[in-house]
């Protein structure tokens, strides 16, 4: 696969509003092994190797097990992940879903979610899945590959 553009697929006056949301993910108590299980698994669903890429690297910093990380796609049947993780994966994935069908999110999955985060972390999870699907978008558009640095 070869890239649709050469230089640096977004502005860096973009790039600047995006670190000031990730600063807001991850300034809100949400433990980083579990957001970046979550940008993982947004990343899986939508198809974006490079998100993926740099989030199994992400990952792996945060202290994820690579046996953990490559169970992420089948989180629903693997022991290793905890109540608050799998709830947060279920929040990711309806989120990243919305037109699979009409009401998503449902307040099942909204009810066990808020079981295990307080509102700022709530907000943390969904902003980060919002701010995943953004970069999922460009970067398949764009056809970015995996590997690529965005620094």
């Amino acid at each position: 696969m070869r890239a649709r553009i050469q230089e640096r697929p977004t502005h860096p006056d973009v790039m600047k509003g995006v670190q000031l949301l990730f600063g807001q993910v991850y300034a809100g108590g949400v433990p980083r092994e579990t957001l970046e299980l979550v940008h993982q698994r947004v990343s899986q669903i939508n198809g974006c190797s490079a998100c993926h890429d740099a989030g199994a690297a992400a990952a792996a910093k945060a202290g994820v097990s690579a046996e953990k990380l490559l169970g992420v796609a089948a989180w629903y049947e693997d022991p290793r992940f905890d109540d608050a993780e799998r709830a947060a994966l279920a929040l990711a994935e309806a989120a990243t879903r919305l037109a699979d069908r009409p009401g998503a999110v449902t307040d099942e999955i909204w009810a066990e979610a808020a079981r295990h985060f307080g509102e700022r972390q709530l907000e943390s999870l969904v902003l980060l899945v919002a701010v995943t699907n953004l970069f999922n978008r460009i970067n398949t558009t764009f056809r970015i590959p995996a590997g690529t640095s965005w620094d």
